[in-house]
Protein backbone atom coordinates (compact mmCIF):
# COMPACT_ATOMS: atom_id res chain seq x y z
CA UNK A 1 0.00 0.00 0.00
CA UNK A 2 1.34 3.44 -0.91
CA UNK A 3 1.75 6.14 1.69
CA UNK A 4 -1.19 8.09 0.23
CA UNK A 5 -3.47 5.08 0.37
CA UNK A 6 -2.33 4.27 3.86
CA UNK A 7 -3.15 7.78 4.98
CA UNK A 8 -6.63 7.35 3.53
CA UNK A 9 -7.24 3.88 4.87
CA UNK A 10 -10.07 3.28 7.32
CA UNK A 11 -10.09 0.89 10.27
CA UNK A 12 -10.83 -1.98 7.90
CA UNK A 13 -7.63 -1.32 5.97
CA UNK A 14 -9.56 -0.35 2.84
CA UNK A 15 -8.89 3.00 1.18
CA UNK A 16 -11.65 5.62 0.94
CA UNK A 17 -12.14 7.99 -1.95
CA UNK A 18 -12.37 11.76 -1.83
CA UNK A 19 -15.92 12.95 -2.66
CA UNK A 20 -16.18 14.07 -6.26
CA UNK A 21 -16.88 17.80 -6.82
CA UNK A 22 -20.24 18.46 -8.43
CA UNK A 23 -19.87 22.24 -8.80
CA UNK A 24 -17.14 24.67 -9.86
CA UNK A 25 -16.42 28.36 -9.77
CA UNK A 26 -14.09 29.17 -12.66
CA UNK A 27 -12.55 32.65 -12.48
CA UNK A 28 -11.50 34.67 -15.52
CA UNK A 29 -7.82 34.25 -14.58
CA UNK A 30 -8.18 30.45 -14.78
CA UNK A 31 -8.49 29.79 -11.03
CA UNK A 32 -10.88 26.90 -10.30
CA UNK A 33 -12.67 26.44 -6.96
CA UNK A 34 -14.31 23.06 -6.41
CA UNK A 35 -17.33 22.32 -4.26
CA UNK A 36 -20.70 20.66 -4.19
CA UNK A 37 -23.67 21.78 -6.22
CA UNK A 38 -27.25 22.56 -5.28
CA UNK A 39 -30.13 24.39 -6.89
CA UNK A 40 -30.30 24.43 -10.68
CA UNK A 41 -27.90 22.50 -12.90
CA UNK A 42 -25.93 23.90 -15.83
CA UNK A 43 -23.67 26.94 -15.83
CA UNK A 44 -23.93 30.72 -15.74
CA UNK A 45 -21.46 33.57 -16.17
CA UNK A 46 -21.37 36.75 -14.11
CA UNK A 47 -19.47 39.02 -11.74
CA UNK A 48 -18.70 37.58 -8.29
CA UNK A 49 -19.47 39.83 -5.32
CA UNK A 50 -19.82 39.18 -1.60
CA UNK A 51 -22.74 40.09 0.65
CA UNK A 52 -22.26 40.57 4.40
CA UNK A 53 -25.92 40.33 5.46
CA UNK A 54 -26.67 37.65 8.06
CA UNK A 55 -30.37 37.40 7.23
CA UNK A 56 -32.69 38.00 4.30
CA UNK A 57 -31.12 35.72 1.71
CA UNK A 58 -34.41 35.26 -0.12
CA UNK A 59 -34.87 39.01 -0.51
CA UNK A 60 -31.25 39.34 -1.67
CA UNK A 61 -31.54 36.55 -4.24
CA UNK A 62 -34.71 38.07 -5.71
CA UNK A 63 -33.41 41.65 -5.85
CA UNK A 64 -33.29 42.50 -9.59
CA UNK A 65 -30.24 44.70 -8.91
CA UNK A 66 -28.19 41.48 -8.71
CA UNK A 67 -28.81 40.60 -12.36
CA UNK A 68 -25.49 39.61 -13.91
CA UNK A 69 -23.90 38.75 -10.56
CA UNK A 70 -22.95 35.67 -8.54
CA UNK A 71 -23.41 36.25 -4.81
CA UNK A 72 -21.02 34.93 -2.17
CA UNK A 73 -22.55 35.03 1.31
CA UNK A 74 -20.02 35.73 4.04
CA UNK A 75 -22.41 34.39 6.69
CA UNK A 76 -21.83 30.60 6.72
CA UNK A 77 -25.36 29.32 7.40
CA UNK A 78 -27.74 30.18 4.58
CA UNK A 79 -31.04 28.41 3.97
CA UNK A 80 -31.81 27.37 7.54
CA UNK A 81 -35.13 29.25 7.64
CA UNK A 82 -36.27 28.06 4.22
CA UNK A 83 -38.24 30.22 1.79
CA UNK A 84 -41.79 31.53 1.45
CA UNK A 85 -43.91 33.53 -0.96
CA UNK A 86 -44.00 36.70 1.18
CA UNK A 87 -40.30 37.56 1.11
CA UNK A 88 -39.79 37.74 -2.67
CA UNK A 89 -38.64 41.16 -3.89
CA UNK A 90 -38.98 40.66 -7.65
CA UNK A 91 -41.93 42.55 -9.11
CA UNK A 92 -41.72 41.26 -12.68
CA UNK A 93 -41.98 37.51 -12.08
CA UNK A 94 -41.56 36.82 -15.81
CA UNK A 95 -38.13 38.46 -15.81
CA UNK A 96 -34.75 36.77 -15.51
CA UNK A 97 -34.02 35.97 -11.82
CA UNK A 98 -31.83 38.52 -10.08
CA UNK A 99 -28.70 36.59 -9.13
CA UNK A 100 -27.13 34.17 -11.62
CA UNK A 101 -25.58 32.05 -8.92
CA UNK A 102 -25.02 31.71 -5.17
CA UNK A 103 -21.96 30.54 -3.22
CA UNK A 104 -22.18 29.24 0.36
CA UNK A 105 -19.73 27.92 2.93
CA UNK A 106 -22.02 25.26 4.43
CA UNK A 107 -24.52 22.91 2.85
CA UNK A 108 -28.19 23.89 3.07
CA UNK A 109 -29.96 22.37 6.08
CA UNK A 110 -33.64 21.53 6.48
CA UNK A 111 -35.70 24.69 7.11
CA UNK A 112 -36.63 25.51 10.68
CA UNK A 113 -39.13 28.38 10.67
CA UNK A 114 -42.91 28.56 10.95
CA UNK A 115 -43.11 30.76 7.84
CA UNK A 116 -41.15 28.35 5.63
CA UNK A 117 -43.04 26.70 2.77
CA UNK A 118 -40.10 25.40 0.74
CA UNK A 119 -36.50 24.26 1.09
CA UNK A 120 -34.00 26.76 -0.34
CA UNK A 121 -32.53 24.07 -2.59
CA UNK A 122 -35.89 23.35 -4.23
CA UNK A 123 -36.66 27.08 -4.46
CA UNK A 124 -33.37 27.73 -6.28
CA UNK A 125 -34.07 24.91 -8.72
CA UNK A 126 -37.46 26.38 -9.53
CA UNK A 127 -35.92 29.82 -10.16
CA UNK A 128 -33.01 28.50 -12.24
CA UNK A 129 -30.29 29.72 -9.85
CA UNK A 130 -27.11 27.62 -9.61
CA UNK A 131 -25.54 27.01 -6.20
CA UNK A 132 -22.07 26.03 -4.98
CA UNK A 133 -21.27 25.05 -1.38
CA UNK A 134 -18.30 23.66 0.51
CA UNK A 135 -15.65 26.26 -0.30
CA UNK A 136 -13.83 28.72 1.95
CA UNK A 137 -15.98 31.80 1.44
CA UNK A 138 -13.66 33.81 3.71
CA UNK A 139 -10.79 33.20 1.30
CA UNK A 140 -12.96 34.12 -1.69
CA UNK A 141 -14.08 37.30 0.06
CA UNK A 142 -10.46 38.21 0.81
CA UNK A 143 -9.59 37.65 -2.85
CA UNK A 144 -12.35 40.05 -3.91
CA UNK A 145 -11.25 42.67 -1.38
CA UNK A 146 -7.69 42.56 -2.73
CA UNK A 147 -8.22 42.06 -6.45
CA UNK A 148 -11.77 43.33 -7.03
CA UNK A 149 -14.90 41.56 -8.21
CA UNK A 150 -13.87 38.91 -10.76
CA UNK A 151 -15.80 37.65 -13.75
CA UNK A 152 -16.47 33.94 -13.42
CA UNK A 153 -18.57 30.96 -14.44
CA UNK A 154 -20.46 28.95 -11.84
CA UNK A 155 -21.29 25.40 -12.94
CA UNK A 156 -23.24 22.51 -11.41
CA UNK A 157 -23.22 18.97 -12.81
CA UNK A 158 -24.45 16.16 -10.50
CA UNK A 159 -22.20 13.65 -12.32
CA UNK A 160 -19.14 15.82 -11.72
CA UNK A 161 -18.25 16.05 -15.43
CA UNK A 162 -17.26 19.49 -16.73
CA UNK A 163 -15.74 20.87 -19.91
CA UNK A 164 -13.17 22.86 -17.99
CA UNK A 165 -11.54 24.38 -21.07
CA UNK A 166 -14.89 25.74 -22.29
CA UNK A 167 -15.76 27.13 -18.85
CA UNK A 168 -12.40 28.92 -18.58
CA UNK A 169 -12.85 30.37 -22.05
CA UNK A 170 -16.35 31.65 -21.23
CA UNK A 171 -15.20 33.25 -17.97
CA UNK A 172 -12.22 34.91 -19.66
CA UNK A 173 -14.20 36.27 -22.60
CA UNK A 174 -17.23 37.61 -20.71
CA UNK A 175 -16.95 41.42 -21.01
CA UNK A 176 -18.12 42.30 -17.50
CA UNK A 177 -20.69 44.79 -16.25
CA UNK A 178 -18.99 47.99 -17.44
CA UNK A 179 -20.96 49.22 -20.44
CA UNK A 180 -23.70 46.63 -19.90
CA UNK A 181 -27.38 47.66 -19.81
CA UNK A 182 -29.22 44.91 -17.90
CA UNK A 183 -32.41 46.83 -17.19
CA UNK A 184 -34.34 45.35 -20.17
CA UNK A 185 -33.95 41.94 -18.49
CA UNK A 186 -35.77 43.01 -15.32
CA UNK A 187 -38.11 45.94 -16.04
CA UNK A 188 -41.86 45.45 -16.26
CA UNK A 189 -43.32 45.04 -19.72
CA UNK A 190 -46.33 47.26 -19.14
CA UNK A 191 -47.78 49.87 -16.82
CA UNK A 192 -49.60 48.78 -13.66
CA UNK A 193 -50.77 50.17 -10.32
CA UNK A 194 -49.61 49.11 -6.85
CA UNK A 195 -51.48 49.43 -3.54
CA UNK A 196 -49.93 46.74 -1.29
CA UNK A 197 -48.57 48.15 1.98
CA UNK A 198 -45.81 46.75 4.27
CA UNK A 199 -46.02 43.41 6.03
CA UNK A 200 -47.01 43.33 9.69
CA UNK A 201 -46.68 40.53 12.22
CA UNK A 202 -49.32 37.80 11.87
CA UNK A 203 -51.35 40.00 9.52
CA UNK A 204 -49.32 39.95 6.34
CA UNK A 205 -49.78 42.70 3.76
CA UNK A 206 -52.62 45.24 3.63
CA UNK A 207 -53.92 47.62 0.95
CA UNK A 208 -53.81 51.40 0.56
CA UNK A 209 -57.43 52.48 0.15
CA UNK A 210 -57.22 56.24 0.73
CA UNK A 211 -54.09 57.62 -0.96
CA UNK A 212 -53.17 61.30 -0.60
CA UNK A 213 -50.62 61.40 -3.44
CA UNK A 214 -50.02 59.86 -6.83
CA UNK A 215 -46.47 58.65 -7.51
CA UNK A 216 -45.20 57.36 -10.85
CA UNK A 217 -42.38 54.86 -10.27
CA UNK A 218 -40.00 54.23 -13.18
CA UNK A 219 -39.09 50.54 -13.04
CA UNK A 220 -35.42 49.88 -13.72
CA UNK A 221 -35.67 46.71 -11.62
CA UNK A 222 -37.75 47.91 -8.69
CA UNK A 223 -38.13 45.99 -5.43
CA UNK A 224 -41.50 45.21 -3.91
CA UNK A 225 -40.72 46.75 -0.53
CA UNK A 226 -40.05 50.12 -2.15
CA UNK A 227 -43.54 50.03 -3.62
CA UNK A 228 -45.00 48.87 -0.30
CA UNK A 229 -43.40 51.74 1.60
CA UNK A 230 -44.62 54.26 -0.96
CA UNK A 231 -48.15 52.85 -0.67
CA UNK A 232 -47.85 52.72 3.12
CA UNK A 233 -46.86 56.41 3.09
CA UNK A 234 -50.17 57.38 1.53
CA UNK A 235 -49.39 57.03 -2.15
CA UNK A 236 -51.20 55.56 -5.10
CA UNK A 237 -48.35 54.13 -7.18
CA UNK A 238 -48.31 53.73 -10.94
CA UNK A 239 -45.34 51.65 -12.14
CA UNK A 240 -44.10 52.28 -15.67
CA UNK A 241 -41.47 50.46 -17.81
CA UNK A 242 -37.90 51.78 -17.91
CA UNK A 243 -38.17 53.32 -21.39
CA UNK A 244 -41.35 55.30 -20.73
CA UNK A 245 -41.01 58.86 -22.05
CA UNK A 246 -41.12 61.93 -19.84
CA UNK A 247 -44.22 63.08 -21.73
CA UNK A 248 -46.06 59.84 -20.94
CA UNK A 249 -44.99 60.04 -17.29
CA UNK A 250 -46.19 63.62 -16.91
CA UNK A 251 -49.44 62.78 -18.72
CA UNK A 252 -50.29 60.63 -15.67
CA UNK A 253 -50.27 63.86 -13.59
CA UNK A 254 -48.06 62.59 -10.77
CA UNK A 255 -47.51 64.44 -7.52
CA UNK A 256 -44.08 62.84 -7.47
CA UNK A 257 -41.79 60.62 -9.54
CA UNK A 258 -39.69 57.77 -8.19
CA UNK A 259 -36.54 56.46 -9.94
CA UNK A 260 -35.91 52.86 -8.92
CA UNK A 261 -32.96 50.62 -8.25
CA UNK A 262 -31.71 48.24 -10.93
CA UNK A 263 -28.72 46.31 -12.31
CA UNK A 264 -25.85 47.04 -14.66
CA UNK A 265 -23.85 50.10 -15.65
CA UNK A 266 -25.76 53.37 -15.02
CA UNK A 267 -23.96 55.05 -17.91
CA UNK A 268 -25.25 52.38 -20.30
CA UNK A 269 -28.85 52.53 -19.08
CA UNK A 270 -28.50 56.30 -18.95
CA UNK A 271 -28.27 56.44 -22.75
CA UNK A 272 -32.07 56.38 -22.82
CA UNK A 273 -32.94 57.10 -19.16
CA UNK A 274 -30.94 60.29 -18.54
CA UNK A 275 -32.74 62.43 -21.18
CA UNK A 276 -36.04 61.45 -19.55
CA UNK A 277 -34.73 62.26 -16.06
CA UNK A 278 -33.52 65.69 -17.24
CA UNK A 279 -37.03 66.54 -18.48
CA UNK A 280 -38.54 65.37 -15.20
CA UNK A 281 -36.14 67.61 -13.28
CA UNK A 282 -37.00 70.58 -15.50
CA UNK A 283 -40.71 69.99 -14.84
CA UNK A 284 -40.20 70.76 -11.15
CA UNK A 285 -41.98 67.58 -10.10
CA UNK A 286 -40.76 66.21 -6.73
CA UNK A 287 -38.42 63.32 -7.57
CA UNK A 288 -36.81 60.64 -5.40
CA UNK A 289 -34.21 58.11 -6.63
CA UNK A 290 -32.62 55.01 -5.14
CA UNK A 291 -29.47 53.11 -6.21
CA UNK A 292 -29.42 52.96 -10.03
CA UNK A 293 -31.97 55.78 -10.02
CA UNK A 294 -29.56 57.79 -7.84
CA UNK A 295 -26.63 57.09 -10.15
CA UNK A 296 -28.51 58.12 -13.29
CA UNK A 297 -29.84 61.23 -11.53
CA UNK A 298 -26.19 62.05 -10.76
CA UNK A 299 -25.38 61.75 -14.47
CA UNK A 300 -28.44 63.81 -15.41
CA UNK A 301 -27.27 66.76 -13.30
CA UNK A 302 -23.76 66.69 -14.76
CA UNK A 303 -21.87 64.16 -12.66
CA UNK A 304 -20.16 60.92 -13.62
CA UNK A 305 -20.23 57.37 -12.28
CA UNK A 306 -17.35 55.00 -11.62
CA UNK A 307 -16.98 51.24 -11.21
CA UNK A 308 -16.15 50.32 -7.62
CA UNK A 309 -13.35 47.96 -6.61
CA UNK A 310 -15.39 45.56 -4.46
CA UNK A 311 -18.77 47.28 -4.33
CA UNK A 312 -21.04 47.63 -1.33
CA UNK A 313 -23.30 44.65 -0.64
CA UNK A 314 -24.83 43.97 2.76
CA UNK A 315 -27.17 45.13 5.51
CA UNK A 316 -24.67 46.76 7.88
CA UNK A 317 -23.21 49.75 6.04
CA UNK A 318 -22.88 52.98 8.06
CA UNK A 319 -23.93 56.16 6.25
CA UNK A 320 -23.92 59.72 7.59
CA UNK A 321 -26.80 62.05 6.73
CA UNK A 322 -24.94 65.34 6.32
CA UNK A 323 -28.18 67.33 6.56
CA UNK A 324 -28.87 66.15 10.12
CA UNK A 325 -25.50 64.82 11.32
CA UNK A 326 -27.07 61.47 12.15
CA UNK A 327 -25.51 58.10 11.29
CA UNK A 328 -27.73 55.30 10.01
CA UNK A 329 -27.01 51.64 9.36
CA UNK A 330 -28.13 50.85 5.83
CA UNK A 331 -28.74 48.11 3.33
CA UNK A 332 -26.59 48.40 0.21
CA UNK A 333 -26.21 46.69 -3.14
CA UNK A 334 -24.18 48.48 -5.78
CA UNK A 335 -20.99 48.08 -7.79
CA UNK A 336 -21.03 51.57 -9.32
CA UNK A 337 -21.03 54.93 -7.55
CA UNK A 338 -21.46 58.62 -8.30
CA UNK A 339 -18.07 60.35 -8.35
CA UNK A 340 -18.61 63.19 -5.87
CA UNK A 341 -15.70 65.13 -7.37
CA UNK A 342 -17.65 65.55 -10.61
CA UNK A 343 -20.84 66.97 -9.09
CA UNK A 344 -21.64 70.58 -10.10
CA UNK A 345 -22.05 73.41 -7.59
CA UNK A 346 -25.84 73.37 -7.62
CA UNK A 347 -25.80 69.83 -6.19
CA UNK A 348 -25.56 69.20 -2.45
CA UNK A 349 -23.98 65.96 -1.22
CA UNK A 350 -26.40 64.81 1.47
CA UNK A 351 -25.09 61.39 2.48
CA UNK A 352 -21.67 59.75 2.62
CA UNK A 353 -20.42 56.21 3.32
CA UNK A 354 -18.45 55.93 6.56
CA UNK A 355 -16.71 52.84 5.18
CA UNK A 356 -14.91 54.50 2.28
CA UNK A 357 -16.19 58.07 1.96
CA UNK A 358 -18.02 57.39 -1.30
CA UNK A 359 -21.10 59.39 -2.23
CA UNK A 360 -24.38 58.04 -0.90
CA UNK A 361 -26.84 60.85 -1.53
CA UNK A 362 -27.46 64.09 -3.42
CA UNK A 363 -30.06 66.83 -3.59
CA UNK A 364 -30.62 69.68 -6.02
CA UNK A 365 -30.42 73.08 -4.36
CA UNK A 366 -32.98 74.66 -6.68
CA UNK A 367 -35.41 71.79 -7.35
CA UNK A 368 -37.42 69.32 -5.17
CA UNK A 369 -35.20 66.42 -6.26
CA UNK A 370 -33.04 64.07 -4.17
CA UNK A 371 -31.66 60.53 -4.20
CA UNK A 372 -29.63 58.03 -2.19
CA UNK A 373 -27.21 55.31 -3.20
CA UNK A 374 -28.34 52.79 -0.60
CA UNK A 375 -31.66 51.00 -0.02
CA UNK A 376 -33.81 52.80 2.57
CA UNK A 377 -36.56 50.22 2.06
CA UNK A 378 -34.12 47.59 3.44
CA UNK A 379 -35.61 44.13 2.98
CA UNK A 380 -33.31 42.84 4.21
CA UNK A 381 -31.72 45.23 6.63
CA UNK A 382 -32.37 47.83 9.32
CA UNK A 383 -35.16 50.38 9.09
CA UNK A 384 -33.03 53.41 10.00
CA UNK A 385 -33.63 55.02 6.60
CA UNK A 386 -37.41 54.76 6.31
CA UNK A 387 -37.54 58.49 7.09
CA UNK A 388 -36.57 59.18 3.46
CA UNK A 389 -40.02 58.10 2.30
CA UNK A 390 -41.55 60.58 4.77
CA UNK A 391 -39.17 63.22 3.42
CA UNK A 392 -40.41 62.51 -0.13
CA UNK A 393 -44.05 62.70 1.00
CA UNK A 394 -43.44 66.05 2.72
CA UNK A 395 -41.79 67.33 -0.46
CA UNK A 396 -44.92 66.40 -2.45
CA UNK A 397 -47.15 67.98 0.21
CA UNK A 398 -45.27 71.27 0.02
CA UNK A 399 -45.42 71.23 -3.79
CA UNK A 400 -49.19 70.78 -3.69
CA UNK A 401 -49.53 73.70 -1.25
CA UNK A 402 -47.63 75.97 -3.64
CA UNK A 403 -49.98 75.03 -6.48
CA UNK A 404 -53.02 75.60 -4.28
Amino acid sequence: MTQTKAARAGTSGEAWAEPKPTALLVLADGTVLEGFGFGATGHAVGEVCFNTAMTGYEEILTDPSYAGQIITFTFPHIGNVGTNEDDIETVNMAATPGARGVILHSAITAPSNYRATRNLNDWLKARGIIGLAGIDTRALTALIRVHGMPNAVIAHAPNGKFDLAALKKEAKEWPGLVGMDLVPMVTSGQRFTWDETPWSWDKGYARQTNPEFHVVAVDYGIKRNILRLLAGSGCKVTVVPAKTSAEDIMALKPDGVFLSNGPGDPAATGEYAVPVIKKLIDSGTPTFGICLGHQMLGIAVGGKTVKMHQGHHGANHPVKDLTTGKVEITSMNHGFAVDKETLPKNIEQTHVSLFDGSNCGIALKDKPVFSVQYHPEASPGPRDSHYLFARFVEMMRQAKRKIA
